[in-house]
Order: C-alpha cells, then sequence, then structure tokens
C-alpha cells in the first residue's frame, strides 16, 4: 500500500475520532421524554451536557412524528411533558 494512502486513512480515522469525542463527550445526561398533542402521543431520547438540554432535544424529537406543520411543532414544544426520565451516562 503507497504511503499517501495509509495517511490519508490516518487523518480520516483522526477526524472520526475527534468527532466522535466532541460530540459523544459532552453528553453527560440522558433523558426520556414522553409528550402528548393533539390526542397523540410518542417518546423519544436524547442526550447532553445538562438534564435541561437533553430534555428540550427529546421534547423537539418527540413532537416531530406527532404534529402536522411548524404551528404545531412550536405547540407541543411549549407544552410540558407527560413524563420524563433522567440519568448520568
Amino acid at each position: 500500500m503507497k504511503r499517501s494512502t495509509l495517511y490519508t486513512i490516518a487523518v480520516v480515522v483522526g477526524i472520526a475520532a475527534m468527532f466522535f469525542l466532541m460530540t459523544a463527550g459532552t453528553a453527560k445526561q440522558e433523558c426520556r421524554v414522553c409528550m402528548e398533542y393533539g390526542g397523540r402521543s410518542n417518546c423519544a431520547t436524547a442526550a447532553g451536557p445538562t438534564d435541561a438540554a437533553a430534555t428540550e432535544t427529546a421534547k423537539t424529537t418527540a413532537c416531530g412524528p406527532i404534529t402536522a406543520g411548524m404551528n404545531d411543532v412550536i405547540a407541543c414544544g411549549n407544552r410540558p411533558p407527560a413524563s420524563v426520565q433522567c440519568r448520568t451516562r
């Protein structure tokens, strides 16, 4: 194998490892949030550096499938969650 190919593979692996550490390394909390909107419900799990950040991300993710448009997404996101369960990763 050529030296330039080995260098390219090493750089790609290094960038991938750095990306993984930067995204997964800061996620210290994991929260499962269940949302109810318009007679429908959905649960989602998200990770973040704090409970608040993980909960907010999970709320947004949970609201997506049970809403139909930007107004519904915003209204769903403004509602309190039906349930929240957080744990340290």
